[in-house]
C-alpha cells in the first residue's frame, strides 16, 4: 500500500480549502506543497476563458433587459398602438363633402313628346355641392374615449407584466448560469489539485520512493474528474446561452481562441461570463401575510381587472347605441339654363337650388340588442378571467412560498452540517491513510464525495435564490429576489 509523504498529505488536506478556486491561464506554477490563497466566493473566481469575453453582473443584465428584451419592446409598442386609437376614439365623426355636376340634358315638347335641345354640359356651366354631418347622440364619443383610456391602462399593465415575466426569466437563467459557473470552478479546482498531486508523485517516482503502479492507478482515478470538467463546462455554456436569449443577444457571437492549451481545452468559448455572489442566504424582507396580500397588485392581476373595467365601458358604449344618431344633409346646386327655352319677360340665365334633409335609422332595436348582449357577455367573461387571474396569483404565491421554505431548509442542511461532515470525512480518510489503514484511492473517493457535496451545496444555493426570484414573480413585490 502506498504511503503519503507529509508534503503529499498536506497537499491533499489543503485541497478542499480551495476547491472552488480554479487556476487561471496565465497563473505562474505554484509549489505543489504550497497552500493556495483563498479566493472570492463561488461564482466570482476568474475562469480560463478566451481574452475579451464579456463579463456581466445581474444588475448590468437587468439594465440591458430594459433596453433590449424583445417581449418588453413588443408590449411597449402595444401601448403606442392603443394611445393612437384613443385619438381616433375621441374625434368627432368626420363630415363629408360632395361635389358634382350634370354632364348632359335634353328637353321634350308637350305636344308630340319630341326630344329637343339635347346637349352636353361642361362642369363650368353647372355645379352641385353637398355636406353630410353625422350627429352622435347618447354621449357616444365620451364613452368611446373612456373605453380607449381603459384599454391604455390595460396595455400599460401588460407592459409591467411583461417586465415581471422577463425579469424572472432572466434571474432564473442568471442563477442557473452562476450555479453552473460555481460547479465549473469546483471541477477546475479539482483538476488543478490533481495536477499538483500527480507532479509530486512523478517526482517521488523519479526519486525511487514510489512504485510505478501507484502512479498509474492514480492517473486512472483522474478520469471521472476530467469528465466533471467537461460536463461542467458544457453546462455553463448552455446556461450562458439562455441568459443571452433573454437579453436579445446572439449566443453564438463569440471569438474562439486561436490556440488552446491543456488548461482551456475543455472550456468552450462563450458570449458572456456571468459574475455574482450567491453564497449568502437573504430573506424575502416581508412576512408571508404581507406577500399574500400583495398578490392582488400583481401586474397580470391588475391587467385582468382593468380589462374587466374596459369590458364594462364597452357595454355602456353598446347600450348608448339605443340613442339613434342623426345624419344631416345640406346641398347647393347651380345650373345654367339652355338658351332655347321659351322666352319670358326676364330672360333666365341659371337656376340655384338649396336642399336640406335629415335621416334617422329605423328598425335598429334588434341590432342594438344583439350588440349589447355581445358586450355584456364579453364583460362577464373578462370579469371571470379577472377573478381567475387573482386565484391563479394566490396559487402561484402558495407554490412559491412552499418552494422557498423547502429550498431554505435544504440549504440549511448543506451550510449547517453537510459540508462540515464531508470535510471531516475527507480528513478522517486522509488521517487513516497516513496511519496505514486506507489507500490513496480511498482518500480520492473521500475527496470526490466532498466535492460532490460542494456541488450539491451550489445547487441548493441556486434553488434557494431561484425560489426567492419565484416569490417575487408570484407576488409582484420588487426587492424580494436576491441582489447578486
Amino acid at each position: 500500500m502506498m504511503r503519503l509523504t507529509p508534503s503529499l498529505a498536506l497537499l491533499l488536506l489543503a485541497a478542499p480549502a480551495w476547491a472552488q478556486t480554479p487556476p487561471t491561464v496565465a497563473a505562474p506554477a505554484a509549489s505543489p506543497t504550497a497552500r493556495p490563497a483563498r479566493a472570492a466566493g463561488p461564482g466570482m473566481a476568474p475562469l480560463p476563458l478566451p481574452a475579451g469575453t464579456r463579463v456581466i453582473s445581474l444588475d448590468q443584465a437587468e439594465r440591458m433587459l430594459l433596453e433590449r428584451n424583445l417581449n418588453v419592446i413588443a408590449a411597449q409598442r402595444g401601448v403606442d398602438a392603443v394611445r393612437a386609437q384613443r385619438l381616433v376614439a375621441s374625434s368627432l365623426p368626420p363630415p363629408s363633402v360632395t361635389v358634382g355636376n350634370n354632364f348632359a340634358e335634353f328637353n321634350s315638347t308637350q305636344s308630340n313628346n319630341r326630344i329637343e335641345g339635347a346637349r352636353f354640359i361642361s362642369p363650368s356651366n353647372n355645379i352641385a355641392l353637398g355636406l353630410t354631418v353625422l350627429i352622435e347622440t347618447g354621449g357616444k364619443r365620451t364613452l368611446r374615449t373612456r373605453l380607449a383610456e381603459q384599454n391604455i391602462a390595460v396595455a400599460e399593465a401588460q407592459v409591467l407584466d411583461a417586465l415581471r415575466g422577463q425579469f424572472f426569466q432572466l434571474r432564473q437563467a442568471f442563477i442557473a448560469a452562476l450555479a453552473a459557473r460555481a460547479n465549473l470552478e469546483v471541477a477546475l479546482a479539482n483538476r488543478g489539485s490533481l495536477d499538483r498531486t500527480e507532479a509530486l508523485l512523478r517526482r517521488q517516482l523519479q526519486d525511487g520512493a514510489l512504485p510505478e503502479g501507484d502512479l498509474l492507478r492514480f492517473q486512472a482515478s483522474r478520469l471521472p474528474f476530467e469528465a466533471d470538467v467537461t460536463n461542467a463546462a458544457q453546462n455553463y455554456a448552455a446556461a450562458v446561452a439562455q441568459v443571452a436569449v433573454v437579453l436579445a443577444m446572439d449566443a453564438a457571437a463569440f471569438s474562439a481562441p486561436a490556440t488552446r492549451n491543456a488548461t482551456t481545452a475543455a472550456l468552450p468559448p462563450v458570449a458572456l461570463d456571468v459574475r455574482g455572489r450567491f453564497d449568502a442566504m437573504p430573506t424575502p424582507g416581508a412576512t408571508r401575510e404581507e406577500l399574500a396580500e400583495a398578490v392582488q397588485n400583481r401586474a397580470d392581476v391588475v391587467a385582468a381587472a382593468r380589462a374587466a373595467t374596459a369590458g364594462a365601458a364597452n357595454t355602456s358604449l353598446a347600450e348608448a347605441q339605443r340613442w339613434r344618431d342623426v345624419t344631416l344633409n345640406g346641398g347647393w346646386s347651380r345650373s345654367r339654363l339652355s338658351q332655347d327655352l321659351p322666352s319670358a319677360s326676364q330672360p333666365l340665365n341659371a337656376t340655384n337650388q338649396f336642399t336640406f334633409s335629415l335621416s334617422v335609422p329605423l328598425f335598429t332595436n334588434q341590432i342594438v340588442t344583439g350588440q349589447v348582449g355581445t358586450a355584456a357577455g364579453q364583460q362577464a367573461q373578462l370579469e371571470a378571467q379577472a377573478r381567475a387571474a387573482l386565484l391563479q396569483g394566490r396559487a402561484d404565491f402558495a407554490t412559491a412560498w412552499a418552494a422557498y421554505e423547502q429550498s431554505r431548509a435544504l440549504l440549511r442542511l448543506y451550510t449547517g452540517g453537510a459540508l462540515n461532515r464531508a470535510e471531516l470525512a475527507y480528513r478522517s480518510a486522509e488521517q487513516a491513510y497516513l496511519a496505514g489503514g486506507r489507500s490513496l484511492l480511498d482518500v480520492l473517493d473521500a475527496l470526490r464525495t466532498l466535492n460532490a457535496t460542494r456541488v450539491g451545496a451550489n445547487n441548493a444555493r441556486a434553488a434557494y435564490l431561484t425560489a426567492l426570484a419565484q416569490l417575487e414573480f408570484a407576488t409582484g413585490v420588487s426587492g424580494v429576489a436576491a441582489r447578486l
